[in-house]
């Protein structure tokens, strides 16, 4: 029974193997610093909530950029 159980933790993504937590942490500071850097510069409110926008989208457009660069 306990074989049974720490098999199916293994087979579930338990301890290690979990590769999806660095892009997932490169992509939480890439979205602070543009949140940051968008919302000080925002005119007003709204600029403030289109900076916060802005900042969700940004590294999907600067991947895109940078593989258009690279011609892939």
């Amino acid at each position: 029974m306990a074989d049974e159980q720490k098999d199916t933790h293994e087979h579930r993504g338990g301890r290690g193997g979990n590769s999806a937590g660095m892009c997932g942490g490169t992509y939480g500071l890439a979205f602070v610093g543009a949140a940051v850097y968008f919302i000080q510069h925002a005119q007003s409110f709204w600029g403030g909530v289109l900076g916060f926008f802005e900042a969700v989208v940004w590294p999907a457009v600067l991947m895109y950029k940078v593989l258009e660069l690279l011609k892939m």
